[in-house]
């Protein structure tokens, strides 16, 4: 996955400090994310009182989108590197590039909590999930289901996908990463925590789609 045994020890002894800190997006956890997860990782900004800190008056996403000219922190950087970097941008909230390593399958959170209950009940493989302040969950599938979900869901038999409340986050997309603060509303956080075995390589979207359709068009209801 890209980093070595001294790095991976690195990782746990900086996790170990960080709860001991308990400071939660600085670069310890940008590591841990580049290092143990293989994912790119990108500083972002943050909200108060409703204003983003990248000082523009009608930002679109307040608190919700990389720091201007942010450097992209590469899976597999030098751990050195990784908190070197992070260092020049104190406060800033860990913000995810979607559509590399893995797109984001959208719901609702309540709709997402029980489909994932169900999936786990029926053994299918699941990434890892989060959920926002803004009560969305977010599924890691694997990349390029963004694109393809409408055709998916109309192969599934939903005649009308764009009446499910199933969104696609792809390429060029960013998604806050737990656990760092959203929009000034409070932290992300992990629904199913990342694995090993599934964060780099999350499984294919249609392993999940169907589950996921049939909650959030009952939840709907």
């Amino acid at each position: 996955m890209g980093f070595t045994i001294g790095i991976s020890r690195g990782i746990r002894d900086i996790r170990s400090g960080s709860r001991r800190r308990n400071r939660s997006s600085d670069g310890t956890v940008a590591a841990e994310y580049t290092g143990l997860w293989g994912w790119d990782v990108v500083p972002g900004v943050r909200a108060a009182a409703g204003a983003c800190s990248c000082g523009r008056a009608r930002c679109p996403a307040p608190g919700a989108h990389p720091l201007d000219h942010a450097p992209v922190i590469r899976a597999g950087a030098p751990l050195d590197e990784v908190t070197a970097l992070w260092s020049e941008f104190p406060g800033a909230s860990l913000m995810l590039p979607v559509g590399g390593t893995f797109d984001v399958i959208e719901v609702a959170e309540p709709a997402g909590r029980h489909a994932l209950a169900r999936l786990e009940r029926m053994g299918l493989p699941v990434g890892p999930v989060a959920a926002t302040p803004e009560g969305r969950a977010h599924f890691f599938v694997a990349p390029g289901a963004a694109a393809a979900l409408p055709e998916l869901l109309y192969r599934m038999g939903w005649d009308d996908p764009a009446s499910l409340d199933v969104r696609g986050l792809g390429r060029g997309t960013h998604i806050t990463a737990p656990p760092s603060d959203r929009g000034g509303l409070g932290p992300v956080r992990w629904l199913r925590s990342p694995a090993l075995d599934s964060a780099s390589r999350p499984p294919e979207a249609r392993l999940l789609l169907g589950t996921l359709a049939y909650v959030a068009h009952r939840s709907g209801r």
